[in-house]
């Protein structure tokens, strides 16, 4: 490594050790400045941006907003971060309407990172907005989602670090379940169900419990009104002003608030009934939200179930940081850890794959152009072990860091030298040298007789 690096990597790790010596605390929403966007100007001023890695690092994340694998809810994956190179992570998700999201980032034991965590909500052009972030070492925040609609998580840390981290992105309720001792197993009948021979669509959730069980306040607010009308009979309305909605109970025996009383959270506002047009059916809570604006919304993601633990990754984690290389004849690196994923690349067999990310039984990958997506375990083998096959060099050679001309020279190697061809790609060779270096060869090597 040149002096002119050594000292950059100096003035870098410099840079990094101020940045970060002050309180990492979880940003609000809505804030005028993220710590991502705080770094990244101070990357600026210091000129920073002005060099290759500076460069590198602004443009990964500016790239991961735009080029987003795609997962599904519940996820846990474990990465790594690495430190020769400037990158970002960015996963894309679905949310429903009031639905709680709950991130989470732990490093590995010995990883010495400030990581930024940056959730976006997107517009139907893609364009992000953003929600949330933090860059704590003990990464975690929790927002609720406003919309049905795409939302996509950045995960980049700074400059010259390098590790493992396990990030986990969860569901859980915004709103606790309005009826005493029950969960959503005992909702019978959901949003948009046909009612009256199809002339009008149900707008909220039946949720079924014996009569005179606690129908309770799924949130701390005020009660704005009680009464009683044809359909809903015995009715309550409860202003959930945290979340700028009104949660509406109906078909209740007893109504027992009153307008303009204050309520906390599991305190009882009645008890389940079937009066109204209810009263030939079995006793129920209907449950529904309303939002200013836009009327009912469909109350299910408010109070369904917390997500389960993602099961951890089946795949090997010694893997991550380790070339890989393709075992069949062709295999697809995919968008989403999903077997009908959208295609990213097709691959042929023995192309190398640098190992990022494993969860469940997929891998994340890079290929040596760049692009990043999922393939599954089964498709690909160690690429050192065993190696496709041992070559010696019939001319001293550069080994380069990339598969491509205008790469930087990594070494030179001696003419009758042993290389070990891990994997090829488009007409280049990734190779191990008896020194142990990894890199590419800019043409086939040739057996010396």
């Amino acid at each position: 490594m040149s002096a002119i690096r050594l000292s950059l990597r100096f003035f870098l790790l410099l840079l990094v050790t101020t940045a970060c010596s002050q309180q990492q605390t979880l940003q609000g929403l809505f804030q005028k400045s993220t710590p991502h966007e705080a770094y990244a100007r101070r990357l600026r001023q210091a000129h920073l941006d002005e060099t290759a890695l500076g460069r590198d690092w602004l443009a990964a994340a500016d790239r991961a907003l735009r080029d987003s694998l795609v997962v599904t809810l519940p996820f846990q994956e474990t990465g790594l971060f690495r430190a020769d190179r400037a990158m970002a992570a960015s996963y894309r998700y679905a949310v429903r309407a009031g639905e709680q999201i709950n991130i989470s980032l732990t490093l590995a034991a010995g990883t010495d990172a400030h990581v930024f965590l940056d959730a976006y909500e997107l517009s139907p052009n893609h364009l992000p907005s953003p929600i949330a972030s933090a860059d704590t070492t003990a990464l975690s925040f929790s927002y609720a989602a406003a919309d049905d609609q795409q939302h996509l998580l950045r995960v980049q840390p700074e400059l010259l670090r390098s590790g493992r981290y396990t990030l986990r992105i969860q569901r859980a309720p915004s709103l606790g379940f309005p009826v005493k001792g029950k969960n959503d197993v005992a909702v019978g009948s959901f949003w948009g169900a046909d009612r009256d021979q199809g002339a009008r669509r149900h707008e909220g959730i039946d949720i079924f419990a014996k009569r005179g069980t606690p129908a309770v306040a799924a949130v701390s607010g005020v009660i704005t009104r009680t009464g009683v009308t044809r359909l809903g009979g015995n009715v309550v309305w409860l202003a959930d002003t945290q979340h700028g909605q009104h949660l509406y109970y109906a078909h209740l025996d007893k109504q027992l608030v009153q307008p303009g009383q204050l309520v906390k959270k599991g305190d009882t506002l009645g008890l389940v009934g079937n009066t109204g047009n209810a009263r030939t059916t079995t006793p129920h809570l209907h449950f529904g939200v309303y939002r200013a604006g836009r009327g009912a919304v469909d109350p299910f993601p408010f109070v369904r179930r917390a997500d389960a633990l993602p099961p951890a990754p089946r795949t090997k984690p010694e893997r991550l940081g380790q070339w890989v290389r393709v075992r069949e004849k062709a295999a697809t690196l995919r968008r989403s850890p999903a077997a009908k994923g959208a295609t990213v690349a097709a691959m042929s067999r023995n192309t190398p794959l640098f190992v990022l990310g494993s969860q469940a039984n997929w891998y994340r990958v890079e290929q040596p152009d760049g692009r990043i997506g999922y393939v599954p375990a089964e498709a690909v083998v160690p690429a050192a072990t065993p190696a496709l096959r041992q070559e010696a060099l019939a001319t001293s050679v550069d080994l380069y860091a990339y598969p491509t001309a205008a790469a930087a020279p990594l070494d030179t190697l001696p003419a009758r030298s042993q290389v070990a061809v891990l994997g090829e790609f488009k007409g280049f060779r990734l190779v191990r040298s008896t020194s142990g270096a990894i890199g590419w060869l800019t043409k086939p090597a040739t057996p010396h007789g």
